[in-house]
């Protein structure tokens, strides 16, 4: 349950502000490095066991929760925080022993004990071992221009003298039009520790343009390798994308994420991304291309927020057949995620891309090279009804300014969706 994943970062938050006038008794659970008790190592591992509760790995909390009240017995929020890790492992007994613990010696108020005599009325049995992690979303939404229509009726082709105006046909104008989508995620571990095979698939139906029917397929393995203060998580994809009910785009993709041992705050992240893709066009296949990204990802975790920076380098090599050849830019964004409470939490994004074609598009008729920047904006607040159901509902603005006007437009959509997950 949502609400019960939040109650331990706020039941050791109000534990950490009493005063502490009696000392717990050791854990006698020996320190696994010589940094001083205080230090910013035990805040660090205190945020680190904090995070995989919020994660739903309470094995990996606990481990990390007894070597930290071992260095500080008086810290009363990771106290009930062990506690709860062991309620959710099954530990029925242990947890119980943690629990009196907290009533008696650290006199908590009135809402840590309801979160206490949630989790006795509850009991603590320990969950299956997971087979995987699904979520299934039904959309109804609007979008003012479902073709990319251009912004400008009029354009001009041609040099010099040659130099042409017209006006474009109607059905390269914005289309707006309601659609449904319908799209699902599964995530299954494998075997081999810290593997993952995943599979997402999307599918979207117009009521009146029918043609920009779209629909995907992805299939994907993940592995993480964790050393030290180093996490590096690397993903191989492959997918499919159709338009129009045949098929369009063929995708291949490579990706990597290494979280490096800075110096950094303890709800603070820095990592560095690289991405290796090659997008294959079966029906236009001068559209071909591999494009390779370098960049770094920033990352700030509160309590009930989390705030996410990217900006990476991009470079994409075409045939040579392509209009306006090779191409370079960049993509940079930036993401928050806030919670109001334990069933309404809000999310915004701000994203920016820029790219940069070497070539001109096409010599005698678009004399250009070209500049394509393209701004997308979005909002969305979701409401959980009940455990495992909720509602979401999005608007997102997309603004493409070219310096060729055939290819500007303007976007606007909002759509409500049901979501299921994990039931």
């Amino acid at each position: 349950m949502k609400s019960l994943s939040l109650m331990p970062v706020v039941a050791c938050l109000m534990l950490a502000a009493l005063p502490l006038t009696v000392a717990a008794q050791a854990t006698g659970v020996p320190e696994e490095i010589a940094a001083p008790p205080g230090s910013e190592y035990d805040e660090a591992l205190y945020q680190e066991a904090l995070r995989m509760l919020a994660e739903g790995r309470p094995k990996d909390a606990a481990r990390l929760l007894l070597q930290f009240v071992g260095r500080q017995p008086r810290h009363a929020g990771a106290w009930l925080d062990l506690a709860i890790s062991q309620c959710e492992l099954g530990n029925a007994i242990e947890a119980e022993r943690l629990f009196r613990e907290v009533e008696t010696r650290f006199a908590p108020p009135s809402g840590i004990l309801e979160a206490i005599a949630h989790y006795r009325a509850n009991g603590c049995r320990k969950p299956p071992e997971p087979s995987g992690m699904w979520l299934l979303s039904a959309t109804r939404g609007h979008d003012d221009n479902v073709n990319q229509g251009a912004s400008n009726p009029r354009f001009a082709i041609g040099t010099g003298s040659d130099l042409t105006d017209y006006e474009l046909d109607p059905t390269f104008l914005p289309r707006a039009d309601n659609f449904s989508q319908l799209s699902a995620s599964y995530l299954h571990p494998l075997p081999l520790k810290n593997t993952n095979a995943i599979v997402q698939a999307y599918g979207r139906w117009h009521d009146l343009e029918r043609e920009q029917d779209t629909s995907s397929l992805l299939g994907a393995l993940e592995r993480t390798w964790t050393m030290g203060g180093w996490r590096l998580r690397g993903t191989a994809a492959l997918g499919a994308v159709t338009l129009e009910r045949s098929l369009y785009q063929r995708q291949r993709q490579l990706q990597a994420r290494l979280t490096l041992p800075m110096p950094l705050p303890p709800e603070m992240e820095f990592a560095i991304s690289a991405n290796a893709s090659r997008v294959s066009y079966p029906t236009r296949s001068v559209y071909d291309g591999n494009t390779i990204e370098l960049g770094g990802i920033f990352g700030r975790r509160t309590k009930n927020n989390l705030t996410q920076a990217t900006f990476t380098r991009l470079i994409d090599d075409s045939g040579d057949s392509r209009p306006g050849g090779d191409r370079e830019g960049w993509f940079g964004s930036v993401q928050w995620y806030g919670g109001l409470s334990d069933k309404v939490t809000l999310e915004a994004g701000l994203t920016h891309q820029h790219w940069r074609s070497k070539s001109v598009y096409s010599p005698g008729l678009i004399e250009t090279s070209r500049r394509q920047n393209t701004t997308t904006v979005r909002a969305a607040g979701q409401w959980t009804l009940r455990p495992h159901y909720s509602l979401l509902l999005e608007w997102r603005g997309t603004f493409n300014r070219e310096n060729i006007s055939l290819f500007q437009y303007n976007s606007r959509a909002l759509q409500l969706s049901l979501r299921w997950d994990n039931f």
